[in-house]
C-alpha cells in the first residue's frame, strides 16, 4: 500500500511539474519584453534610435561573418577535393598522387607564407605595384574590420578568405607540368612565384593604392570582381610558360596518354562547380543583392560555357564526351569570374556561351598546330578563359548590377561598353596585357633560377617508372591478385 501512495503522489508531483513548466516558460520571455519596452519607452528617442541601429549592424555583421567563413571554406574545397580530383583523374594513375599532392602541400605552404607575409604584400598600404609591411606576421588583423575592404566583417576574415585565393592560384599551374616536375622543385617555384606574380598582382587589383584597382580609384581601373586577371591568366599563362620550358612529356604525342579515371575528373569537376559559388558570390564580401546576382551569374555562365564547348565537340566528332562538357563548364567558371559581379543572367549566358567555343578551340585545335605539352589544358581553360572573361567584362558590366563608378558629386557613371563607356574596354586590355606580362617575365626568371639551384624534371627513368614511386615512394592503386 506505501509503494502505491508513493507512486501515486510522485505522478502527481510530475503532472504538476508539466503543467505549472509552460506557464512559466511563457511568463520569462513576457516579462523580458515588457522590461525591454518599458527600458525603450524610458529611454529618450535619439538613444532609442542609436540602441536599434547598433543591434542591426551587429546583426549585419554576424550574417556577413558566417557568409564569409563559409565562402572561405568553399574556396578550400576547390583545391582540395576538388582540384585533387579533377587534376588527378586526368593523369596516369602512375602519377595520380603526385598529381594530387602538389596541390594538398600548396594549401599548407602557401598558408604559412601568406600569414607570415603574403597578405602584407597583397593588401596591406604600399605603392601601386605592391604592398608594404604593415601586416607582417598578421601585425594588425583581427577582429576589427577594415572599412576600406569590408566594413561589416572582421578585417581576420577577409584575411582568411584571400588566403583560400592565394592557394588555389598555383596550383592550377600544376595542370601544364604534371607527370615530369620533381617534387622539390615543385615546392620552391610555388614559393617563388607568390612573391614574384601573384603577390604584385593582387596588389594591383585589389589592394589599397593598386594601380588595377576600380573600386579604390586607381590610375587604370580594371573590372575584376573575383580573379580573372588575378587568378586565372597569371595561372593560365605561366602554366604555358612551364610547358614550353620543361618541354614534351617522354613520348608525348606519339603514345597515348589518356586520363586514368575520368569518374574521378567528373567528381573533382562538381566540386569546384559547387565551391566556385563561394569563389565569386563570396567575393561579394556581404551576405546581400550582389553575392545573389554573382551566384546566379556563376551559375549561368557555368552552365552555357559546359552546353557551348559540347555543342562544338559533337558537331565536330560526332559525339559530346563526358570529359568535354566538364571541361567546358569549368572554362566557363573560369570566364565569368572577373564580371560576375558587374553583368546580368543574360549576359552571364552569353559569356559563358562564348568561354566554351573558344576554349575548346585552344584545346581541340590550337594546342594540337603548335605542339605544346600543356598536360592537363591549364592554359587552354585558365588562361584563354581568364582572358576571354576578362575582355567581355568590359563589354557587358552594367552599373544596373554594380555602380562601382561615380563622380565627386555621388552620381552613377556607366561601367560597361554596353553601358555607354566604351574606354573600359582599353582598361581591360591594359589589365589583362600587365597580367600577361607578370606571368611570362616573373615565371621565365624563376624557373631558370630554379632550374640552376635544384633542377627542374625528373630523370626520364623516374619520369617512365611514375611520379609516385620516384618522388614519394607510394603507389595510388593497389591491386591484389
Amino acid at each position: 500500500m506505501k509503494y502505491f501512495v508513493f507512486l501515486l503522489t510522485f505522478g502527481l508531483v510530475c503532472a504538476s511539474g508539466l503543467l505549472v513548466r509552460p506557464v512559466y516558460a511563457q511568463a520569462a520571455p513576457s516579462q523580458t519584453v515588457a522590461a525591454s519596452e518599458e527600458s525603450y519607452a524610458a529611454a529618450p528617442a535619439q538613444e532609442q534610435i542609436s540602441k536599434l541601429k547598433a543591434e542591426i549592424a551587429e546583426a549585419q555583421s554576424s550574417g556577413d561573418n558566417a557568409w564569409m567563413l563559409v565562402c572561405s571554406a568553399l574556396v578550400l574545397m576547390m583545391t582540395g577535393p576538388g582540384l585533387a580530383l579533377f587534376y588527378g583523374g586526368l593523369v596516369r594513375k602512375k602519377n595520380v598522387l603526385a598529381t594530387m599532392m602538389q596541390g594538398f602541400s600548396l594549401m599548407a605552404i602557401i598558408t604559412v607564407l601568406w600569414a607570415v607575409i603574403g597578405f602584407s604584400l597583397c593588401f596591406g598600404p604600399g605603392t601601386s605595384f605592391i604592398g608594404g609591411l604593415s601586416h607582417l606576421f598578421l601585425r594588425g588583423v583581427g577582429s576589427a574590420p577594415d572599412p576600406t575592404y569590408a566594413g561589416t566583417i572582421p578585417l581576420e576574415t577577409f584575411m582568411v578568405f584571400q588566403l583560400m585565393f592565394a592557394i588555389i592560384t598555383p596550383a592550377l599551374i600544376c595542370g601544364a607540368f604534371a607527370e615530369r616536375m620533381k617534387f622539390s622543385a615543385m615546392v620552391l617555384f610555388m614559393v617563388l612565384w607568390s612573391f614574384v606574380v601573384y603577390d604584385p598582382m593582387a596588389h594591383m587589383v585589389w589592394g589599397k593604392s593598386g594601380l588595377l584597382n576600380a573600386a579604390l580609384g586607381g590610375a587604370v581601373p580594371t573590372l575584376d570582381f573575383a580573379g580573372g586577371t588575378v587568378v586565372h591568366i597569371t595561372s593560365g599563362v605561366s602554366a604555358l610558360v612551364c610547358a614550353l620550358y620543361l618541354g614534351k612529356r617522354v613520348g608525348y604525342p606519339q603514345e597515348p596518354m589518356p586520363p586514368h579515371s575520368v569518374v574521378l575528373s567528373f567528381i573533382g569537376a562538381c566540386l569546384l562547380w559547387v565551391g566556385w559559388f563561394g569563389f565569386n558570390a563570396g567575393s561579394a564580401l556581404a551576405a546581400g543583392g550582389l553575392a545573389t546576382s554573382a551566384f546566379v551569374a556563376t551559375q549561368f555562365g557555368a552552365a552555357a560555357a559546359a552546353i557551348g564547348w559540347g555543342a562544338a565537340e559533337w558537331l565536330r566528332n560526332g559525339k559530346p564526351s563526358v570529359l568535354g562538357i566538364v571541361s567546358g563548364a569549368v572554362a566557363g567558371l573560369v570566364a565569368i569570374t572577373p564580371a560576375s559581379g558587374f553583368v546580368g543572367p543574360m549576359s552571364a549566358l552569353a559569356i559563358g556561351f562564348i568561354a566554351g567555343i573558344v576554349c575548346y578551340l585552344m584545346v581541340s585545335k590550337v594546342k594540337g598546330r603548335f605542339g605544346y605539352d600543356d598536360s592537363l589544358d591549364a592554359f587552354g581553360v585558365h588562361g584563354v578563359g581568364g582572358t576571354v572573361g576578362a575582355l567581355l567584362t568590359g563589354i557587358f558590366a552594367t552599373s544596373a548590377i554594380n555602380p562601382i563608378f561615380k563622380n565627386r558629386q555621388g552620381n552613377v557613371l556607366p561601367v560597361g561598353l554596353i553601358d555607354g563607356n566604351a574606354g573600359q574596354l582599353l582598361n581591360q586590355f591594359i589589365g589583362v596585357l600587365i597580367s600577361w606580362s607578370i606571368a611570362v617575365v616573373g615565371t621565365l626568371i624563376i624557373l631558370k633560377v630554379v632550374d640552376a639551384l635544384v633542377g627542374l624534371r625528373v630523370p626520364e627513368e623516374q619520369e617512365v617508372q611514375g611520379l609516385d614511386l620516384s618522388q614519394h615512394g607510394e603507389e595510388g592503386y593497389t591491386f591484389e591478385a
